[in-house]
């Protein structure tokens, strides 16, 4: 379905299975990786042909982290200029108008963690592995892990994740809110997929915007939420989805969406 280098692209059903396949380098984000990603994101923003788009890694690792080659010889510009697309990508897959489901399968370190921090949902395998390791380097996350870690988890486990560097197994990082189910490793995809699939039964324009909401709402005031809110909720009610959501429910039928 591609001609990417380290993306394999293959539709399953309702969903994209996006999978990271740089399977001997851990899956690290490099510079082409990265490119890659941006590419992707780009070209299916308003693809029809998929609900639901699902981030996986090939073999041991989601994603490993970046490609500390490239990491080496960053002065301070360079930095930011890493940072900068890392954060392009991410913010990317954060708005991307469709759910975006991190099945994380291994390895979830640096750049891995905030990849999947990106992402709408998580699930993870029980041989899944989190962390913020960037400390270890002398450096800190880039690409948004200060940021969303500490909107997920709450200030202090983020504080102690990022400053210690450790490692966390699946079953800590469900505990601390990190990830949403997990699941033995055999089951993963499957397990993505059903819940893709059940997300695609449902109304695409609520669906869109009920993730926007929730994204955009999260860095408003509680007022200007619901007031954000209020006016989605009016369109989805005023939308033809809306009026044969209603009506199928009443008709005892199911409903046929079409996005409008």
């Amino acid at each position: 379905m591609s001609d990417y280098k380290n993306l394999l692209i293959e539709k399953k059903g309702s969903a994209i299975v996006l999978t990271i396949n740089r399977e001997k380098a851990m899956n690290a984000l490099n510079r082409e990786t990265i490119k890659e990603l941006v590419d992707f994101v780009g070209v299916h923003w308003y693809d029809p042909s998929f609900s639901v788009l699902i981030i996986t890694g090939a073999g041991k690792a989601f994603v490993a982290g970046a490609d500390i080659s490239e990491l080496k010889d960053l002065d301070t510009q360079g930095g930011i200029d890493l940072s900068s697309r890392g954060n392009w990508l991410f913010k990317g897959i954060q708005d991307f108008p469709k759910p975006v489901i991190a099945a994380v399968n291994g390895f979830a370190l640096g750049g891995g963690c905030e990849l999947a921090l990106a992402c709408d949902i998580r699930l993870a395998s029980e041989k899944a592995k989190f962390g913020q390791p960037e400390v270890n380097l002398g450096i800190i996350p880039g690409y948004g892990g200060t940021q969303r870690l500490a909107r997920l988890v709450g200030r202090g486990k983020a504080m102690q994740l990022i400053l210690t560097g450790d490692m966390i197994t699946a079953a800590e990082a469900y505990r601390i809110g990190l990830v949403d189910e997990v699941y033995p490793a055999e089951e993963l995809l499957s397990k993505a997929l059903e819940m893709a699939n059940t997300i695609s039964s449902k109304g695409p324009l609520a669906i869109r915007m009920a993730k926007e909401c929730i994204n955009r709402g999260l860095d408003m005031s509680l007022s200007s939420g619901l007031a954000f809110e209020k006016v989605n909720f009016g369109a989805t009610c005023g939308s033809a989805d809306g009026t044969e959501g209603c009506a199928a429910f009443l008709e005892k039928r199911k409903a046929e969406f079409k996005g409008k």
